[in-house]
């Protein structure tokens, strides 16, 4: 049975009120609803939803500079306040640092020895260093000042690594897809038939690529890094 909350949002000195359901809500935050529309209960806004008092098409115009039903209740959800189940507000917690570690193990390296640093090694910095996070606010927001937290901690660097790579004849057709997913830059094709490629990417994706091209190529492509 659904659990219909009033979600709230006030700006310029007016209050815009929105009918939800709790569960359609918490997964159009989370990304997991594309259409704030289907998280409606009723489609209106209100200035005070437990009278029934609707607010005027001239303040939502003035606030939300449109009268898109879809576009006013997105900003409501992503921005206002929407009463969560605390079990909603851990899981979104949980998946926000999730996130956060993800971002951080994707883009960071060790930078005494340029290699990434494992997740696991980076959630266990996080918990030493008390790392606080916002479950409302977007991860990329909250990333920086993580970082600099984290530095007395685990030593990261943001990166992006260079290399060349050079797989042999036999490879080179179904290879062509992992170096375009891994920031392909330019490529040629040698004399023997074998393909000589330069890629970009953050510099915590190496062992992923790593992993992957050696499995493509049972271990016979050449990789050399270039710069860190």
């Amino acid at each position: 049975m659904s659990k219909t909350v009033i979600a709230k949002y006030a700006a310029q000195g007016e209050t815009f009120e929105i009918l939800v359901d709790s569960d359609k809500a918490y997964a159009y935050i989370t990304g997991k609803l594309p259409d704030p529309l289907s998280a409606l209960e009723v489609e209106d806004v209100f200035r005070d939803a437990n009278k029934g008092d609707r607010q005027s098409q001239d303040k939502l115009k003035k606030v939300f500079g449109t009268e898109d039903l879809s576009k006013i209740a997105g900003v409501i959800l992503k921005s206002g306040n929407v009463p969560l189940t605390t079990e909603q507000r851990s899981r979104m917690l949980e998946e926000k640092r999730k996130q956060i570690v993800n971002i951080i193990a994707t883009n960071a390296i060790d930078p005494r020895t340029n290699a990434p640093h494992p997740a696991l090694r980076i959630e266990n910095a996080m918990k030493e260093a008390r790392v606080n996070v916002d479950p409302f606010k977007p991860a990329t927001e909250q990333v920086d000042a993580i970082v600099k937290k984290l530095s007395t901690q685990l030593p990261l660097k943001f990166s992006v690594v260079k290399m060349e790579v050079t797989i042999p004849v036999q490879y080179a057709n179904r290879c062509y897809g992992l170096l375009k997913q891994y920031g392909l830059k330019s490529e040629r094709y040698l004399q023997d038939g074998s393909l000589q490629a330069s890629l970009e990417f953050p510099a915590g994706l190496q062992s992923e690529f790593f992993d992957k091209l050696n499995g493509a190529t049972k271990g016979s492509a050449v990789a050399n890094i270039t710069s860190v």
